[in-house]
């Protein structure tokens, strides 16, 4: 396999926000020393390109790269007590902040979202809203039905939604589309009662499981007592940048499952 074609199925790949592993044979003694060197492209969609010369061990070795993916962590897969070693290395697209809500704000999220080099995506059925002379920041601007929209977008373990809409019925809509899915970070705009009301209508209603909504932060961002579009803005995500690069700051949805009473808006009391 040439290296143009390893790195043209790379390429391809990654432009489809696919994660995506170069797989390579850099141990190779006795029976298997012919696949030394040899390569593979593969991706959550399966095989892109290549081959590893391993007729008996392609399967496994396949199986055990959909898991890395998963993890998301390049490691090296020893097979045969150390007699074949391959290099996984897993590559990503920068991560994924999708914002759902082309509202006040939603436009100071795509700022910020730029600011710390995710690639913004924002949804809205709305084009006098959701267009490119307002989200001037923004590396994708899709307008049309939300959950629709979103439905259709390829969501993965390197992706962050932000759900800011206008209204409980479009959350609603939407985390029915995503409750289940692979992304790593699900906010929620709203007070503590439409909240409350979202997830028991899910649960009543659409037959979610209760626990489900524990990957849900809700009220979103951190616990900062932010109360203009702007200082949301920079709790949701401060919060993001906490569970992406492994901080100790407590979020608001961790809080308020602690204690119901607490206020959002602390400095009102």
């Amino acid at each position: 396999m040439s290296t143009t074609s390893i790195v043209s199925s790379l390429l391809d790949s990654l432009d489809a926000n696919r994660a995506t592993a170069l797989v390579t044979v850099v141990t190779a003694k006795g029976k298997f020393t012919a696949a030394l060197g040899s390569r593979v492209v593969l991706s959550s969609a399966g095989l892109m390109s290549g081959g590893l010369a391993l007729p008996a061990l392609t399967g496994q070795i396949h199986a055990d790269v959909q898991q890395i993916l998963v993890d998301g962590t390049s490691q090296i897969l020893t097979y045969a007590g150390g007699d074949l070693e391959v290099f996984v290395e897993i590559l990503h697209n920068p991560p994924q902040l999708i914002i759902v809500g082309a509202g006040h704000v939603g436009l100071a999220l795509a700022k910020l979202g730029k600011m710390i080099d995710f690639d913004v995506v924002v949804m809205d059925d709305r084009a006098q809203y959701a267009n490119q002379a307002r989200f001037f920041s923004a590396d994708k601007i899709v307008v049309g039905p939300l959950r629709e929209t979103l439905g259709r977008w390829p969501l993965d373990s390197n992706t962050f939604v932000a759900l800011v809409t206008r209204g409980h019925s479009h959350d609603v809509e939407c985390l029915l589309e995503i409750i289940d899915s692979p992304v790593r970070y699900i906010g929620m705009i709203g007070s503590k009662r439409r909240i409350s009301a979202v997830f028991e209508l899910l649960s009543k209603e659409e037959g979610v499981l209760p626990e489900k909504f524990k990957r849900v932060h809700a009220p979103i961002g951190l616990d900062i007592g932010a109360e203009t579009p702007a200082e949301i803005a920079i709790c949701i995500i401060a919060e993001i940048i906490n569970l992406y690069r492994g901080g100790r700051a407590a979020s608001l949805a961790d809080a308020l499952r602690q204690n119901s009473r607490l206020p959002l808006h602390p400095g009102k009391i």
